[in-house]
């Protein structure tokens, strides 16, 4: 029976020569590159997340000092948003690192067995990893937003109308994402 006229004819390697197998396997195994990218994801996501609790340390060690009366609630916010914010990329890196590794060299088997984070693991296209990302990066823009926000000094109604069409469409933005998911 004939393969399906749109898909490739695959030869074996009965038939190929030895110049060609030499070829063909280099070039599968060039694809081993993209660790560089999973290792140094998975250090940068670690970097962020150290960075990120150091937000929150110094934010914790700033308004529970006793000498400084002139803290603000705003202050606090946002050293705590800009640290979720850190956390947030971090994760984006670690779904990508995850990702990449999945989708080019190997099944992450010890994490499929027990079980536990199957649902991060549900990578099989870069389109999924794509749409994985980006929905991640839309929460870290909402977050930013929020952070910006908090500190915004709303002079006139105009600023006031503004500010309230930008929350209009993250609202919006955010329903359509999970409309298109479900």
């Amino acid at each position: 029976m004939d393969p399906a006229p749109s898909s490739p004819r695959v030869r074996d390697q009965k038939t190929q020569g030895r110049l060609e197998q030499i070829l063909e396997r280099g070039i599968w195994n060039s694809r081993l590159i993209v660790i560089l990218a999973v290792l140094f994801g998975i250090l940068s996501a670690f970097v962020l997340f150290i960075v990120g609790s150091i937000e929150i340390i110094t934010t914790l060690r700033h308004s529970l000092s006793i000498a400084d009366e002139t803290i603000r609630h705003e202050e606090i916010l946002v050293g705590i948003i800009g640290a979720v914010d850190f956390y947030l990329i971090g994760i984006v890196l670690l779904i990508f690192s995850f990702g990449v590794y999945e989708l080019f060299i190997s099944k992450i088997v010890v994490a499929r067995n027990e079980g536990e984070f199957n649902n991060i693991l549900e990578i099989y296209t870069l389109e999924d990893l794509k749409t994985r990302i980006a929905e991640v990066v839309i929460v870290v823009l909402i977050i930013s937003f929020f952070q910006r926000m908090v500190t915004m000094v709303l002079k006139t109604s105009q600023d006031m109308l503004f500010m309230a069409i930008s929350i209009l469409a993250i609202s919006l933005c955010v329903y359509f994402m999970y409309k298109h998911r479900v």
